[in-house]
């Protein structure tokens, strides 16, 4: 009994550790979005800003380890990680200098960020690697894994910290847990947190508290940038070690309803991740099974779209229970 139930501790483990990594991402740019929504400033444009940050943290770790080959593969990947998230922040600023100084529609904008994302990085990839469908062709470093040693007597456990093979997890999906935790406290607790939500419920009750509402939703789309560019450069230097044109799978929408999913709480939209997690994970198991490739296809988004029924459906009910 002893044995079955280690087997299938080991089995659950590897799933958990499965939904992290296919997690990770998606957790990225739902913190970003939730970030922004709570300033007042809906961030269509996380698609885009995770595909640059994806493409130039390849580019750039490519770059470097052309310059300078005494470099270890893993500084290659932190420089490259840094540029991705300099052009994801870049993108995100463009999107606050249109919305407020120029007084355009952020949900105009962020889809003209989104189709800008698209096309800059097909089109540069095709002029720098000569393959508009992905940097196959360049040798790119990963970022590294961290290892927790001393727990190969304990399966499970080592499944857990160290992954399937125990050579640990990516750095940026630890990265991811300490940003869920962070976040939760930050905006609570903290007076930049407290700023960032008065200025999102009432923005002329802020201005009339001494808030610096503009520099608020600055910061706020900055930094929702700089969470979705970590998202895009875990897809192209920790998932992978590679980028693919539209590398991103719309995972930026389903970060946005993450967002709402999650009643714009930091708890519900961490929990609305992990359930898209989870059900990019059963996609992938119902290909290995033989199901066909369009079912696959269609399951996240169709847990998406019942899910958000049922949560309008069951706040529909209790707004008529109150009445």
């Amino acid at each position: 009994m002893s044995v079955e139930l280690t087997a299938w501790a080991g089995i659950a483990a590897t799933l958990f550790v499965a939904v992290l990594r296919s997690t990770t991402p998606l957790l990225f740019a739902a913190l970003g979005g939730l970030v922004s929504e709570l300033a007042g400033c809906l961030n269509v444009a996380l698609e885009g800003l995770m595909l640059v940050a994806a493409f130039f943290a390849v580019i750039a770790a490519w770059l470097a380890s052309q310059w300078w080959p005494a470099l270890p593969p893993w500084g290659c990947a932190w420089i490259g990680c840094g540029f991705g998230l300099v052009a994801a922040m870049a993108c995100a600023g463009l999107l606050a200098v249109f919305h407020l100084e120029w007084g355009a529609d952020l949900v105009v904008a962020g889809i003209a960020i989104n189709i800008l994302a698209e096309g800059l990085t097909i089109f540069t990839m095709e002029a720098m690697v000569g393959d508009k469908g992905s940097t196959a062709a360049i040798n790119t470093p990963a970022m590294p894994s961290l290892r927790f040693p001393g727990l190969s007597g304990h399966p499970v456990l080592d499944t857990l910290l160290n992954g399937e093979g125990g050579q640990g997890h990516n750095v940026l999906m630890h990265a991811a847990i300490l940003c869920a935790i962070a976040l939760p406290l930050v905006l609570t607790r903290t007076r930049f947190g407290l700023h960032l939500r008065a200025v999102g419920e009432n923005e002329r009750a802020a201005l009339g508290a001494g808030i610096a509402v503009k520099r608020v939703r600055y910061q706020a789309l900055l930094l929702s940038g700089a969470l979705a560019g970590l998202g895009g450069i875990y897809l192209s230097l920790g998932y992978l070690t590679l980028f693919q044109a539209g590398m991103s799978g719309s995972r930026g929408f389903l970060a946005l309803a993450a967002v709402f999913l999650g009643a714009r709480r930091p708890l519900g939209t961490i929990a609305a991740a992990l359930l898209f997690g989870v059900s990019a994970v059963l996609a992938t198991q119902m290909g290995r099974i033989g199901m066909p490739i369009h079912l696959v296809y269609m399951l996240p988004p169709l847990v998406t779209l019942g899910t958000l029924m049922l949560v309008g459906a069951m706040r529909r009910q209790r707004l008529l229970k109150i009445r």
